[in-house]
C-alpha cells in the first residue's frame, strides 16, 4: 500500500456497520450525516469496491463490507482502549518513570526516598539509573533527573531544590603534616585531589565575601570520575578536596577531616530536578517529581538546616 490507511474513515465506517445507519453513527460520533457518508464513499474509493448496499429503505453489507466491519470494528475498539488508557494514566500515577541522578547523592539519599512513594502509588515502577555523567535526557528516554551543578540554560525544565555547599576539607594527619591553608594561594603547596566532572577539573575558582577572586590550578594524586570515591584517600591524608557537603557532613562531625579556607568559596553549585519541557507531564512523573522536591528541600542530616 502506498499510503497510510484512511483510519478516520474505517473508525466510521465500524459505526456505520454496527448501527446499520448512516443516522445512527453520525448521532453516536457527534458529526453530520453528510461527513459520514462521504467517509465510506471514500473509503470504497481508496479500496476499488462497493462496501454496502444503500437504499432509502434497505441497507445491506456486502461481502468485502462484512470483512472489512470487523477488522474496522476491532481497530476502533483497540483505538479507544489505547486513548482510554492513555487518558487514565494522564489523571491516575500508573507506569514506568525513568530517573537519572548523581551516583553519590543518588545511593544515599535518592534510593531512600523511593520505598515510600512506591509504597503510596503501587501502579508506578521507577528505573533508577545513577551516573555522574550529564545524561542527555531526551535522547536517552529519561523523564527527569536530579543534577547537581551551576545549570547552564537548556530547554530543559528546571526547579532548584536546594544550594549544595563544597567544604575544602583535609584529615587533621594531613594538616599536622603540611600545614592548614588559609588561603587560595597557599594550595599551590599542597596535594589536591580532583574530580573529573568538575566544570573546571583542572581550575579552582575561589571567592570570598570582598569580592576577591583566586585561580587555582590543582596538582595532586589523584583524580576519579566520583567525588564519593575520594573519600578514602582525603582520610588517609593524601590531600585537599572540596568535598560536597551531602557527603563530607557525617566525617566532619566524627572527626576524620577538617574543614579548612571557610572564608573562600567555589563558585555556587545546587541541587536541581531537570526534565524536558516539551508537553504536559503524565501523572506518574508529577507525582514522583513532587515526591522528590518535598524530601529534597526538607533537612537530610543532622545539622542541615535547609528547609528548617
Amino acid at each position: 500500500m502506498s499510503r497510510l490507511p484512511d483510519l478516520e474513515a474505517l473508525a466510521i465506517f465500524a459505526k456505520v456497520a454496527e448501527t446499520q445507519s448512516f443516522s445512527g453513527a453520525a448521532d453516536q460520533l457527534a458529526l453530520s450525516k453528510a461527513t459520514v457518508s462521504k467517509a465510506v464513499t471514500r473509503l470504497e474509493q481508496q479500496l476499488q469496491t462497493t462496501l454496502l448496499h444503500r437504499t432509502s429503505r434497505r441497507f445491506a453489507l456486502t461481502d468485502a463490507g462484512r470483512s472489512l466491519s470487523a477488522r474496522a470494528a476491532q481497530m476502533l475498539a483497540e483505538a479507544e482502549g489505547a486513548v482510554s488508557e492513555a487518558l487514565d494514566m494522564s489523571v491516575t500515577p500508573r507506569g514506568l518513570v525513568r530517573l537519572a541522578a548523581p551516583m553519590s547523592f543518588g545511593m544515599a539519599y535518592v534510593a531512600p526516598a523511593l520505598p515510600p512513594f512506591l509504597a503510596t502509588h503501587p501502579d508506578v515502577s521507577i528505573d533508577l539509573h545513577l551516573s555522574d555523567e550529564m545524561i542527555d535526557l531526551v535522547g536517552g528516554g529519561f523523564d527527569c533527573a536530579l543534577r547537581i551543578a551551576a545549570l547552564a540554560d537548556s530547554s530543559l525544565t528546571a526547579r532548584k531544590l536546594r544550594p549544595v555547599n563544597r567544604l575544602l576539607v583535609a584529615s587533621p594527619a594531613y594538616l599536622a603534616q603540611r600545614g592548614r591553608p588559609t588561603h587560595p594561594d597557599d594550595l599551590n603547596r599542597h596535594a589536591c585531589l580532583c574530580y573529573a566532572y568538575m566544570p573546571t577539573p583542572d581550575v579552582w575558582r575561589f571567592s570570598n565575601a570582598a569580592g576577591e577572586e583566586v585561580v587555582v590550578r590543582p596538582r595532586g594524586p589523584l583524580r576519579a570520575n566520583n567525588s564519593d570515591a575520594l573519600t578514602a584517600s582525603l582520610c588517609a591524608g593524601l590531600g585537599l578536596f572540596p568535598q560536597p557537603d551531602f557527603i563530607a557532613w557525617k566525617d566532619v562531625a566524627e572527626g576524620r577531616l577538617e574543614t579548612v579556607m571557610t572564608d573562600w568559596r567555589l563558585p555556587p553549585i545546587a541541587l536541581h530536578l531537570v526534565a524536558p519541557s516539551s508537553g504536559p507531564r503524565p501523572a506518574r512523573v508529577t507525582a514522583l517529581t513532587d515526591h522528590l522536591a518535598k524530601t529534597f528541600s526538607s533537612p537530610l542530616w543532622p545539622g542541615d538546616t535547609v528547609g528548617r
